[in-house]
């Protein structure tokens, strides 16, 4: 276990680093657009180019929040804390969307008093030329900041990449404008802001919707399970591997665990050498920590158990709310048999389980049933 806390502590250390970087990228850049958005905004009159920079602005304080999230919670695990402090990423992501969405807000109140009182915009060829670089350098930033969240599993840093290519996409809108006025002479720019504040808005609920699913907790991805299934499956002695559960303590934080079924002929020795084993390659290979491995015992000699597994897994997986049977166990000697069921979330678990003790029951009348019902946590 030394040399897996070694291991996440480098981890930690350059994710830290690589988020700190980016964000001050970010801060650095977005602050001269604001600086020249706000400068082409006051002259030309245009509210949308100022709504840009306030946009551009809401960008920098994100990024500010973003490091502050880094350094706290790269703070290494205490006595109150055992787990770490990986979490309060989340906290920064929430408040990375509250500051989007209130820019989106005000900007789509400022939208309004312009159309409904109107100005008119005086765009020079600076002003236009100022925008257009400002689109590309937004286009370059968003994608940068993007890559470099999902290298180090960022969610801040990823949503902050999106909101910067959605800015791109937001300027031009506010270019066609200008263009349209200086062609046309048709003022379209106070309903640009609408659709600015419209979008920024849209992107501030999204990340909020996000960040409280990581904070309350999501089903992990089948992808996940199936490769911790797959890396557990090739020991050799394991004959299947169920239950598997993770527990997010922020970012790169991973904690789970998973039942595994074995042979009924193996000692405890062999057990104990097996699961240790099983932690250490699934640390390894996916930087998860396997805090808890159960053991299901799986009947190798006993036929007539064989035959009960086949005849009650038939009976429970006719029902369409079983979605699956495993950790079987058949005493014949002492007449017992359990077994685990995963229930669909769409059955009532107390009513599915009446169902199974009064068909099994039925079945097996000498045999005392034991039936644990499982939560459908993985897919």
């Amino acid at each position: 276990m030394q040399e897996k806390s070694i291991d996440m502590a480098v981890l930690t250390a350059n994710r830290e680093k690589a988020i700190v970087k980016t964000s001050i990228i970010g801060i650095v850049t977005n602050l001269l657009l604001v600086g020249f958005k706000a400068f082409v905004g006051l002259i030309s009159n245009s509210i949308a180019v100022i709504l840009d920079a306030v946009n551009n602005l809401s960008d920098a304080l994100s990024s500010v929040v973003t490091i502050i999230g880094a350094k706290l919670g790269a703070k290494q695990p205490d006595k109150k804390h055992p787990l770490g402090y990986g979490r309060i990423e989340y906290l920064s992501s929430m408040i990375v969307a509250a500051l989007v969405l209130y820019a989106g807000i005000t900007s789509l109140v400022e939208s309004i008093k312009k159309i409904i009182h109107p100005e008119a915009a005086d765009y020079s060829t600076v002003s236009i030329i100022i925008i257009s670089v400002a689109i590309v350098v937004k286009l370059l930033l968003g994608m940068y900041v993007k890559r470099q969240g999902k290298k180090v599993n960022s969610g801040a840093l990823v949503a902050s990449g999106s909101d910067a290519l959605f800015d791109a996409i937001l300027s031009a809108s506010v270019l066609a404008s200008a263009i349209v006025f200086l062609i046309w002479d048709i003022s379209l720019e106070a309903y640009v802001g609408v659709v600015i504040a419209g979008f920024i808005i849209k992107a501030g609920i999204e990340m909020m919707i996000e960040t409280l699913n990581d904070i309350i907790g999501k089903r992990e991805d089948a992808e996940t399970s199936m490769e911790l299934k797959k890396i557990i499956c090739e020991e050799e002695a394991v004959l299947g591997a169920y239950d598997v559960t993770l527990f997010n303590y922020g970012p790169n934080r991973n904690y789970g665990s998973v039942h595994i079924e074995l042979p009924d002929t193996l000692n405890v020795d062999d057990v104990d050498r097996i699961t240790r084993k099983i932690q250490a390659d699934v640390y390894q290979r996916t930087g998860i920590i396997l805090t808890g491995i159960g053991v299901y015992s799986f009947n190798t000699s006993d036929e007539e158990a064989a035959q009960m597994r086949n005849s009650i897994q038939k009976a429970v997986l006719s029902h369409d709310w079983a979605l699956q049977m495993h950790g079987f166990y058949a005493d014949t000697e002492k007449k017992t048999v359990r077994f685990d069921v995963v229930l669909s979330f769409d059955i009532d678990r107390k009513e599915a389980m009446t169902v199974l003790y009064s068909e099994i029951s039925a079945m097996y009348p000498d045999y005392e049933i034991v039936i644990v019902p499982d939560v459908d946590v993985a897919d």
